[in-house]
C-alpha cells in the first residue's frame, strides 16, 4: 500500500519480501554505527514485522523508501511512536542506503512525513531523536524546520530531541516565523562527551536502540 509520493520517491508499507533489500541497509556497519550493532537477517525480518504491526496499531510506522527512477528500495522513513521522559511522542525516522547518501533523499522523505503527520494525522508535535555526533541526521532535521528541544539519555548515551509543532511548520511553509515559548527550546552546547566536530555520518535517525 502506497502512503506518500514525492518528486523522486514513494513511501509504501513494508512487505515480508523486502527483507533482502532492507538487509543491505540494516546490516551495514557504517549505516548502523549509532545503533548497538548492525542487524542480521533475522533482525531485519523482525524490523519489518514490528512496522507492519505498527500500521495496524497506530496507523503509521516506518515505510519502505522506493526510488521512483529504478523501483529500488533504498531506505525507510516514517512516523514512529517513541516514549520520551514518560510521554509518547511521534518521531520522524529515516535510514538511507549508503550508496544513496548525499542526494537529499532523507530530507525529501522526512519532509513528506512531516507534512503528512501534521495535515492528515492531526499530530501536534513531531520529533527526531539523534545522537549529537550524527551531523548528517541533524542537518536533515534542521532543513525540515526542527530545532533542538532537549537532551535525553537512551541506552546510557546522550541523544538530542529535535522538535517542531504544527503551527511552526505552517508558518515556515508560509515564509513566516512562529517563535517557540521561551522554555520550548534550548541551545545545545557541545561538551567533551559529545562534540560536534565529528565527520558527517549516515542520514538516519531513531532512538539508537534495536526497536525498528
Amino acid at each position: 500500500m502506497q502512503i506518500l509520493e514525492t518528486s523522486r520517491l514513494t513511501l509504501r508499507e513494508f512487505h515480508p519480501e523486502d527483507v533482502d533489500a532492507l538487509s543491505l541497509i540494516l546490516s551495514d556497519p557504517e549505516t548502523m554505527r549509532f545503533y548497538l550493532k548492525p542487524f542480521d537477517r533475522h533482525g531485519t525480518e523482525e524490523w519489518i514485522t514490528r512496522n507492519r504491526q505498527r500500521y495496524t496499531k497506530n496507523g503509521h510506522g516506518l515505510w519502505a523508501m522506493i526510488l521512483k527512477a529504478s523501483g529500488e528500495l533504498i531506505g525507510d522513513c516514517g512516523l514512529v511512536v517513541q516514549e520520551i521522559d514518560g510521554a509518547n511522542e511521534i518521531e520522524i525516522a529515516y535510514h538511507v542506503r549508503r550508496d544513496h547518501w548525499g542526494q537529499g533523499f532523507a530530507t525529501e522523505a522526512a519532509r513528506a512525513c512531516r507534512d503528512y503527520g501534521f495535515a492528515d494525522l492531526d499530530i501536534s508535535r513531531l520529533v527526531s531523536i539523534i545522537r549529537p555526533e550524527n551531523l548528517a541526521s541533524r542537518r536533515v532535521a534542521e532543513k525540515n524546520g526542527l530545532a533542538i528541544w532537549k537532551e535525553v539519555a537512551r541506552v546510557n548515551l546522550p541523544h538530542l530531541v529535535y522538535s517542531i509543532r504544527r503551527e511552526q511548520s505552517l508558518e515556515k511553509q508560509k515564509g513566516g516565523h512562529s517563535p517557540a515559548p521561551k522554555d520550548e527550546f534550548h541551545e545545545f552546547k557541545p561538551t567533551p562527551s559529545h562534540p560536534v566536530s565529528a565527520p558527517a555520518s549516515r542520514p538516519s535517525t531513531m532512538p539508537q536502540i534495536p526497536s525498528g
